[in-house]
């Protein structure tokens, strides 16, 4: 039985074999965007005892994160078991971290891997992201560069902004790809045209070494600023070394462009 608060209102689902005929999570993550958390929590307990493993996944959600009610890992995680018997790829995900990081289960490398691979497996992007990371760093399974580069391949076709970035990293390196810098700096525009903190700073770094491009001070500077207003530390360094380094007008025009530019969702790019 789980309980939901909302605004002093408990909301009480008992999970059965039977549930309504007519469950609709999408009718309940429609309610969530919306601010209703017990109507999304009726909507996918619904769900679930329909038989809809994303039910009990997004029930798993607002446990997690203590939506609605007091957060419980713990509930969260038998949920999300619930979902992956019914082959959820996002309760694989879910389920797959909270093992990676030893989170109300037992870590576990092994599993972890599994669970996330699983996702993959189905086209989840964030799956094919983490089960990359598992292949990068040999967690649970061997260590294999071609693998991690495949599965992150897979999750930018998806857009994925982290995917992306990983992949430039790899052919800044030569890690599970032909060493290209150029490549890098496409793949580094890609989530830098969005807003990403990480693709704004490896952009300024292309600009001011020439590396992948042509060497452009101005705009390394006004991607250093983009990139350092968004938390990051080294981003501060790099944009203040290169302001030492550019005169008046140049300096206005770097930050001209840094006060102009405009995000563009990844999916709209180009």
């Amino acid at each position: 039985m789980v309980r939901f608060l909302r605004s002093g209102l408990i909301v009480v689902f008992g999970f059965g074999i039977g549930g309504a005929a007519c469950a609709d999570v999408s009718a309940g993550i429609e309610a969530l965007e919306a601010g209703n958390v017990s109507e999304a929590a009726t909507a996918f307990a619904e769900a679930y005892d329909a038989g809809e493993g994303e039910g009990a996944f997004y029930l798993g959600r607002l446990f997690e994160l203590g939506l609605g009610t007091d957060q419980d890992l713990y509930r969260a995680a038998q949920l999300y078991a619930a979902a992956v018997s019914k082959d959820s790829a996002l309760a694989q995900n879910r389920l797959g971290l909270m093992y990676l990081n030893g989170e109300a289960v037992l870590q576990d490398y092994q599993r972890a891997a599994e669970l996330l691979c699983a996702a993959a497996d189905q086209g989840d992007a964030n799956g094919a992201f983490n089960c990359g990371l598992m292949y990068s760093e040999g967690k649970g399974v061997d260590q294999d560069s071609d693998r991690a580069v495949s599965y992150w391949q897979q999750a930018a076709e998806s857009h994925h902004v982290a995917a992306i970035n990983y992949l430039g990293l790899a052919y800044q390196s030569g890690t599970g790809v032909t060493q290209d810098a150029t490549a890098a700096f496409e793949h580094f525009a890609m989530t830098a045209a969005a807003g990403n903190p990480m693709g704004l700073l490896e952009m300024a770094k292309a600009f001011a070494s020439g590396q992948g491009t042509e060497r452009d001070p101005i705009k390394a500077y006004g991607y250093a600023n983009l990139a350092a207003v968004r938390g990051l530390q080294e981003a501060r360094d790099l944009r203040d070394t290169l302001a030492s380094g550019l005169d008046a007008d140049a300096l206005q025009t770097a930050q001209a462009f840094a006060r102009d530019w405009k995000a563009t969702p990844i999916d709209q790019a180009g």
